[in-house]
């Protein structure tokens, strides 16, 4: 049973393409690429050598001075940039309400891989008593919820979400319920990420899931495309205000859309691999589509996962017919990983806000690198052009490794 409306009042980002929601939308509706050849460290020994490397990045944007900086993960600093980005944009005037129902609920799939590397190399080097005493806050994946609610003082519900690249989504979903059960009048939430290092690009090279087109770094992300071959390793944050419809009116709140419908499933099939027939993504599909009591029909837009790896592409083709039917071939679908690469864990929220955009704006973005049509993917991806179009609901997907399979609904607010 629905009970609190809950809608969208801020947005908040950092990406490969662009450190604000401005400069972000607009790289994306002109089909701008954030991949390069990789440069935070020598990655000449990997097979994959490119990545959606974070530019220009201001630390101190985010309120945070450079000794704060120094024991603060960055994973962490970019979400505490995002959430003041999407708090500015909301308009919350944090002297006023409740912060006791103000809360925080944001994703991370990894942590902070490079303190860990950083650290150890000191434990095997000087021993354990040069270690940090900030080893600890600085890797564990909470630490975003906890320093955004710290810096805030928003002492409302308070949790993290860890299911590799679907955490941004779900922790949306779960702030959506939180708020719509009445336990908040207030969410910050969404995803953060920053794991572009040595070991976990030499993982998932091991696990043969990157791309190898090194020589073309901006052609390498290609959702959909026949030629794919790997998904580009990115990082970045996603982060939205999620507010109960009753608060935001209460304080004339710009609302920019409406969060309507969550759902979540597991393959329960392999630890990487998708289920080969989709039935686990397409059955989140069908209960977000419940969970908003909207017929497939209704759905304008898909945000899809759309990583740009031969299986999941393929298999998430197939869960979207699975889901919608005949109108799967009417439905636009886009991938925003064709232009930033994939932020693991931090997808799914930085998808939400451009779900959110595509609503306020009428534009759907392009998926890009999209040059040689493959059979077995034969859905409207809105190949290399935006597409100005009303987007009255848009879905956004995320399916990460261990089967976990999230789907949210968002739609163009209605009084």
């Amino acid at each position: 049973m629905h009970e609190n409306r809950v809608v969208i009042t801020g947005l908040g980002i950092i990406s490969s393409v662009g450190n604000d929601v401005a400069t972000f939308w607009q790289a994306l509706k002109e089909g701008k690429s954030g991949v390069g050849p990789l440069t935070t460290f020598d990655a000449s020994k990997f097979d994959s050598r490119v990545a959606g490397e974070v530019k220009g990045f201001n630390p101190a944007l985010g309120d945070i001075d450079f000794k704060e900086a120094r024991r603060t993960a960055r994973f962490v600093q970019y979400a505490l940039v995002a959430a003041k980005q999407a708090i500015v944009s909301s308009g919350l005037d944090l002297d006023k309400g409740n912060k006791e129902r103000f809360g925080v609920l944001i994703g991370s799939g990894i942590g902070s891989l490079h303190t860990i590397e950083e650290e150890h190399k000191i434990f095997l080097t000087k021993g354990p008593s040069r270690l940090s005493p900030f080893l600890i806050p600085m890797l564990i994946v909470n630490e975003a919820s906890g320093l955004v609610a710290i810096k805030y003082g928003f002492k409302g519900p308070n949790s993290c979400v860890a299911t590799a690249c679907a955490s941004g989504s779900h922790a949306i979903g779960d702030a959506f319920r939180i708020i719509e059960r009445g336990d908040a009048d207030v969410m910050i939430t969404g995803g953060t990420e920053s794991c572009i290092v040595a070991t976990s690009l030499g993982g998932f090279c091991a696990l043969k899931a990157l791309s190898k087109k090194n020589d073309f770094p901006q052609k390498a992300s290609r959702p959909f495309d026949k030629e794919r071959d790997g998904f580009v390793m990115a990082e970045g944050c996603g982060l939205v205000v999620l507010e109960s419809l009753e608060h935001a009116k209460k304080r004339n709140a710009p609302i920019i859309a409406e969060i309507i419908g969550f759902g979540m499933t597991c393959d329960a099939y392999h630890i990487t691999a998708p289920d080969p027939e989709g039935e686990g993504a397409g059955r989140a599909m069908k209960l977000a589509l419940a969970d908003a009591r909207l017929n497939p029909e209704d759905v304008d837009y898909i945000n899809a996962h759309g990583t740009s790896t031969k299986l999941n592409d393929k298999i998430e083709t197939f869960s979207m017919k699975r889901a919608f039917g005949a109108h799967a071939k009417k439905v636009m679908v886009s991938s925003t990983k064709s232009m930033i690469g994939h932020a693991l864990g931090a997808a799914g929220g930085m998808e939400f806000v451009v779900c959110c955009l595509s609503i306020r704006d009428g534009i759907v973005h392009p998926t890009i690198n999209y040059e040689h049509p493959d059979p077995e993917c034969d859905l409207d991806y809105v190949p290399n052009v935006s597409r100005k179009a009303e987007v009255k609901v848009c879905m956004s997907n995320s399916l990460g490794f261990g089967g976990h399979n999230a789907s949210l609904i968002v739609k163009k607010f209605d009084k």
